[in-house]
This record gives C-alpha cells, structure tokens and sequence, in this order.
C-alpha cells in the first residue's frame, strides 16, 4: 500500500525496527516513525502485539487486513478497528481519580502492603526473566549479560534493599527540641505524597521504570508508569506483568505516545518523576508548575572522563569502554561522552583504546554480539550526521563504521574535534568519544566548567591533590574516580543531577525519600504553660522571652527574679 494512500485513510503507524533490512528501508521511511534522542515522538494511539504482528489502527476502515512481507524480514500489519478508545485527557482524569480513592482509603500506607508489592515485583523478575530479557533484545538488541547487570539485577537489589530496610525508614526521626518549648518531643514523619507518576526513558527501559517505582511503593504511594514508546517491546511487557503481579487499584501502567503523556500531565500529581533529556524536561516542569506539582527530573549531560599519565593505562581503558561502548552502546545518561587527556599521553591512550576494543568486540564490531544496537532510526541518523560534520569528519582516527540496514555504528574515536561542533554541543548518546587534549590536566577544569553541569564526571589518577581538587572543582550530579558508572551501584549514595542535568535524587532510601513528604511533629503536654508567651505583654516578660530564646541558664534565672544583667 502506497503511502499516499495510507496517510488517506489516517493510518497512524507505530513500531520498532525489528527486523530492518535494505530492501525495506523505503517502505520503513514512507511507513514508520520513531522517537529521536530523549523526545517521545510515536504513535500516539494504544497498539497491541501478537509475535511480530503490530495492530494498527485505521480510524476510516471497516476491520479487515493486510500483510506485507519484505526478504528475510517478515513484518504483518493487521488492520482493524480500534478496540480500545483513545487515552485522552477524560481517561487519565478518571485514572488518577481511581488512584486517589484508593489511596485515600489508607490502603497503600501499610507496612504490609508496601511489603507484598515489592515482594511481588521480586517474584515478577525472577519468574519472568527470560521474557525481560527477550524484550530488551527486541528493543535493543541489548545482549543478555548485558540486560542482566544493567536491568535486571538493579532492580533486584532496588527490592532487596527495600524490603530489607523498609521498616527502619518508615520509624519516625526523633529530633532535639529547644528549652523553647520545654517540656515537649518532636519527630519528623514520612508520610506518602499521594498519587504520582513516573515518566521513564528508552534506554534502560526495565530498570529506569521499575526502580523509581519501588521508590514510591516503598513510601506508600499510590503510582502510574508511563514507559517509553520508544522500547515498545519492553513497555508492552511492563504493562502485562504489573497488571498480573501487582495491585492494580493502586500501580498502573499507561502505555502510549506524545498525546498520551500529554494527557497525563494535565492532571494534578503528587509527585512526578521524570527520566530523559532537558528539552522535555522543562516541558514536564512547565506542566507541573500549573499544580504546584514537585518534580524530580533525571535528565544528562556530557559527562567527562579525565585521564592523567601516571596510571594503570589498560584498567583506565577497560573501564573507559565499560562505561561507554558496553554501556548500551553509548546509549546512557551517566556513560562517558568525551575524555580529556595531556597531548603527550593522547596517542598512548588512543593505541590502548584500540587495542581493548577489538579485544571486547572483535576486528568487525558491527557484527558483534556483546554490542547494543542504536534505538531508531532518528537516533542513527541524529549520530551520523555528528560523525559526518565538515569540520568533524577529519578528525574519525578510528572506527565509526555503520550499517544503517541494521542500526549498527562501531565504536568511533574523534581527537581534537572543534568546541563549536554539534558533537561537542550536544550530549552524544551514542558510540562516538571524542578526545581533547589539554597540555595540563588542571586546564581540563575550565574545559569542563565552560559546559552545563553533566549527570556524572571521572577522573582516572593517582594524584592526591588532583583527586582533591577534582572534588572540589567541579560540579556533577554524581562523581567517580578511576572508574566508571559503578556509583550507581551503591545504595547509600544518591542518584541525581545538578543545574541541567537534573533535579533531586533517588535509588535506596533516597527514592523512599523522594516520594515522602517528612512532616515535622512537636508534642505537647498541658503542663508548663508559661504566661510570658500570652498578652499583656510588659517589660519583664520581654526580658524573660529574650533569656529564654538565647539559651542562656543565668538570664533566664535573673529574668525569672525579676533582675536585669544590665
């Protein structure tokens, strides 16, 4: 069917590159969308699969179908009407009214509950891990060991460490009170924000969903997820398992597109938790303004890796590609996206990067398996055009080869690439490293500073005094020195950004933080009602409020005899 002929009917298409292949890619372009680099923009109706059929919606037709095959990539198309209305403003309204009625009821605030939801989401991983990570290989191509470590086993411990801590959390903090108001206690409450939504990103679809969830349940909250369109396969799956494991008066999952988010953002939230780039960041602080809505935002950044001369160069290296090319491909928030070295050391830190990459992915990376693919279509195309730049494309000393038929770019090594270009501009999310050399380490400070603040910065050193002032110096949502991405991995320390790389924080009981409200208590018994707080007021009392406000033992005693130190 032509494309004319479709955009007649008011085919709105929807679906992921699954199966690309070359001599389908005009009738992809004619026919298929996907998002670009942290923008949601799909198909904005509800779709449903069976294997690799994708349900399309034809508002014009009577229900009826067509298939297309294409070579080796086999891709039906089944056409029929709409079983399910559009999620629009009215539907979302009624949601996150059925969500408040539940949570009014007091049921999300026990112990129990939040307990048996993260124990459900525990049995969900561990009994559907196959399925978790089938679904991030159809999105991803994401290899296995890889959805292990970076998905699955995060949210793992994400339950672990909730259910292991959850009671300590929720025990009021007991604090000091003043002579003030003596005799009294005072304690500070975490008590659930309400009805709150979490809006998660493509990339690590499973566990940037699931984590900030465990952080809301954990609080007592009542939650709805809007996964990424762009991860159809594993948004889909998110869908299913939450509806069958979880309580579905109190969590829900939203899938869909730009309108569908839209419609979510136009009710009043307690909370939202927002993961993916600035631009829609401020869209989704914009939306919440209108309710005085609090917003966590995850957002990014260019994240630097600086690299001094008296190190172990091939640990350096390795965990340079860790927190790079094995990281999604490039594809993540906190992964390094560029490196600063001395001219001196860049030619022995280009040698050595070579030299591990083929070790990891072979001499043909594009054909390897330990190597995510890029997303879409839009992203491959957003990154070639950074490789391609007149006054970047010199500038390639390694890699940087493609196969758009199949998404691929190999990893690719840029040195000295102009500031002024887009692939130093912009975050780059994907296999490219530029490197930029500096002749001392220090001026890599002023490089790093003349830039927003990035999600993550590290240096690889064994200077004392250049880790100080490392800490010191720079601003970053998060830091690690000489290694890459494992803060993270620790609870006890937050995960957020700073300035344009986000707001607030959460993972461990950070996210229980970060959907509580800490309400403060002080208690009060009717005994030690002091008169000198009540009118009429006199010059003694004056006296009396004044020693008791500064603390001091002796005025109060002389205030209290009617003596004066003056």
């Amino acid at each position: 069917m032509a494309e004319k002929s479709l955009s007649a009917l008011g085919c709105h298409v929807y679906t992921e590159q699954r199966f690309p292949c070359k001599c389908f890619s005009q009738a992809q372009k004619a026919l298929f969308s996907a998002g670009s680099a942290g923008v949601n923009r799909a198909f904005p109706y509800r779709f449903t699969r069976k294997s690799n059929q994708i349900r399309l919606s034809f508002p014009n037709l009577p229900r009826t179908s067509y298939r297309f095959k294409s070579c080796s990539a086999t891709l039906s198309l089944m056409v029929e009407m709409e079983e399910n209305p559009k999620f629009d403003a009215d539907k979302a309204a009624s949601l996150v009214k059925e969500l408040r009625k539940s949570f009014n009821s007091g049921r999300t605030r026990s112990y129990e509950w939040r307990v048996s939801q993260l124990k459900s989401i525990e049995k969900m991983v561990e009994e559907k891990e196959k399925e978790i990570t089938e679904a991030l290989h159809k999105d991803l191509s994401k290899p296995a060991f890889e959805a292990f470590i970076s998905e699955i086993s995060q949210v793992k411990s994400s339950c672990k460490s909730a259910l292991k801590e959850l009671s300590g959390w929720m025990i009021p903090e007991k604090v000091k009170t003043s002579l003030t108001t003596y005799p009294s206690s005072a304690e500070i409450v975490s008590e659930p924000l309400g009805v709150v939504l979490v809006i998660s990103t493509w990339n690590f679809p499973f566990s940037l969903s699931l984590d900030p969830v465990i952080g809301a349940i954990s609080a007592g909250n009542a939650v709805v997820l809007k996964p990424s369109e762009i991860s159809p396969a594993t948004s889909l799956l998110l869908s299913k398992l939450v509806e069958e494991y979880l309580d579905k008066s109190a969590i829900r999952v939203v899938e869909g597109a730009v309108d569908e988010t839209t419609s979510l953002l136009e009710q009043k939230w307690d909370k939202i938790l927002y993961t993916g780039s600035a631009r829609v960041g401020r869209i989704v602080m914009a939306a919440a303004a209108k309710h005085l809505t609090p917003v966590t935002l995850e957002l990014g950044g260019k994240c630097p890796a600086v690299v001094d001369s008296n190190i172990d160069l091939q640990v350096a290296v390795r965990r340079i590609i860790a927190g790079k090319w094995a990281l999604n491909n490039g594809q993540a928030c906190i992964g390094v996206d560029y490196i600063i070295t001395t001219k001196d050391l860049a030619p022995k830190l280009i040698n050595s990067l070579k030299y591990e990459l083929e070790q990891f992915f072979g001499k043909d990376p594009l054909q390897s398996k330990d190597m995510s693919r890029i997303v879409s279509s839009s992203q491959f195309a957003r990154l070639v055009k950074m490789l391609d730049e007149d006054k970047v494309s010199d500038k390639v000393v390694f890699g940087g080869q493609r196969d758009e038929s199949q998404l691929r770019i190999a990893p690719a090594i840029l040195l000295d690439v102009p500031e002024d270009s887009q692939i130093m501009q912009e975050e780059i999310f994907g296999p490219l490293m530029p490197i930029l050399t500096v002749e001392n380490l220090e001026d890599s400070f002023e490089v790093i500073n003349s830039k927003p603040k990035p999600l993550a910065a590290y240096l690889f050193t064994n200077d004392e005094q250049l880790k100080k002032d490392f800490v010191q110096k720079i601003s970053s949502g998060g830091m690690l020195i000489n290694d890459t991405i494992l803060h993270v991995a620790v609870d006890g320390l937050p995960f957020g950004g700073v300035g344009e790389s986000g707001m607030g924080a959460y993972h461990g009981k950070f996210s229980f933080d970060a959907f509580s409200h800490k309400k403060a208590v002080l208690y009060r018994s009717f005994t030690g009602d002091a008169s000198v707080r009540y009118p009429p007021y006199t010059p003694g009392k004056q006296r009396l409020l004044k020693a008791l406000i500064s603390g001091n033992i002796i005025s109060i005693i002389l205030a209290l005899i009617g003596w004066s130190k003056d």
